[in-house]
């Protein structure tokens, strides 16, 4: 029974900033890719950001590149979000996902269905 909870949604102004927490409980991801993926409304889900397990390498999506920073902590069994200047094209909701596949164990997955956990997603709002 692992879950893993999205938290640290909410409305912000754009300009403003916002960090969103995964907190895994009932197993370990420590072995397992982590992304971050979003779904704004009438669009299909797209991924944002992730992070391997191994090496903690890292990867955006152009959009996001030098305002969203992914990291993990393996300890407190949580990946974060930090997302910096945010705009309204930023307006979704945001899921956490582990990708526990060996294939992927030294790259980041960015297609959505190569990830095999999700969380139930938390509302990011950026308005003008």
């Amino acid at each position: 029974q692992v879950q893993l909870v999205e938290s640290g949604g909410g409305l912000v102004q754009a300009g403003g900033s916002l960090r969103l927490s995964c907190a895994a409980s009932g197993g370990t991801f420590s072995n397992c890719g982590m992304g971050w993926l979003r779904q704004a409304l009438g669009k299909e889900r797209e991924f944002v950001a992730g992070v391997t397990w191994t090496d903690r390498s890292t990867s955006y999506t152009d959009s996001v590149k030098g305002r969203f920073t992914i990291s993990r902590d393996n300890a407190k069994n949580t990946v974060y979000l930090q997302m910096n200047t945010l705009k309204p094209e930023d307006t979704a909701v945001y899921y956490c996902a582990a990708d526990c596949s060996a294939s992927t164990d030294f790259r980041v997955s960015v297609r959505p269905d190569e990830y095999d956990y999700w969380g139930r997603g938390t509302h990011v709002t950026v308005s003008s």
